[in-house]
């Protein structure tokens, strides 16, 4: 469904990303880890529109995907949860949710409908309740980075990249969005899955890929991969370290 094809980063010396190539199938939840520094953001900011590659192409269902915007991507299907929680703080969380919705001309989903659509969609990918009319700015952290989710979700994306997206959130609101995730799977989406957590990544990864210094390690079925091979993918160092400590 989506294809990085030699995909490099560099900021003046600086080499991000170098030479990534992945494959990501629909109907899947790929998880993509690695350290700080490993090139993960970079990853995401490439597949979402942020920045144009140095080298290398995106394609989507074969198609190489020729510009690079966040609106392009959109367009194309994509929607992208960053690991920053990116609100408009005066406007209300309703108005997050349809954020940037619209077109030039005219509404793509009329005001009156919006109250429902938004409720809906809070009740389905969470357990927290929040009066919708309050400025975004004044809510809780976990409540804002469910209005981001919501509003990427809103949109019917066929492709999902999801940074970082429950850290902030309880035990509760966890859940809600890992059945959310799984659904959404199901139905044929691919969602890209970066996290920190291995619990996470036990429970929800089908695909598994691994990055180290901008580069990627490998990529394997999550089911043939434990913990400790997983970290020994990332950190070799680390993971021998907690080897000895265990002998």
């Amino acid at each position: 469904m989506l294809e990085a094809d030699d995909l490099s980063k560099t900021y003046g010396e600086t080499v991000a990303l170098d030479g990534a190539s992945i494959s990501f199938a629909s109907g899947t939840i790929h998880a993509i880890l690695g350290e700080n520094g490993s090139g993960k953001s970079t990853l995401v900011k490439l597949l979402s529109g942020v920045t144009p590659p140095s080298r290398g192409a995106i394609r989507l269902e074969g198609r190489p995907i020729g510009r690079f915007s966040p609106s392009v991507f959109q367009r194309l299907g994509l929607a992208t949860v960053f690991q920053e929680v990116l609100i408009a703080p005066d406007r209300s969380a309703l108005d997050n949710i349809f954020l940037g919705c619209d077109g030039l001309i005219r509404r793509r989903v009329p005001r009156a409908r919006r109250p429902g659509l938004a409720a809906d969609l809070m009740s389905a990918i969470a357990k927290t309740t929040f009066d919708l009319d309050s400025p975004a700015g004044r809510l809780p952290l976990a409540a804002r980075q469910l209005v981001v989710l919501a509003r990427a979700l809103i949109r019917r994306p066929r492709i999902l990249i999801l940074d970082e997206v429950t850290a902030a959130l309880d035990f509760a609101d966890r859940e809600s969005v890992f059945q959310t995730m799984e659904a959404f799977a199901r139905a044929g989406g691919l969602i890209l899955f970066i996290t920190h957590r291995m619990d996470e990544v036990l429970r929800l990864a089908d695909w598994v890929t691994v990055l180290r210094n901008g580069r990627v390690v490998d990529t394997l079925e999550r089911s043939s991969l434990s913990p400790e091979q997983m970290l020994s993918l990332m950190a070799p160092a680390a993971a021998e370290e907690i080897a000895h400590g265990r002998s």
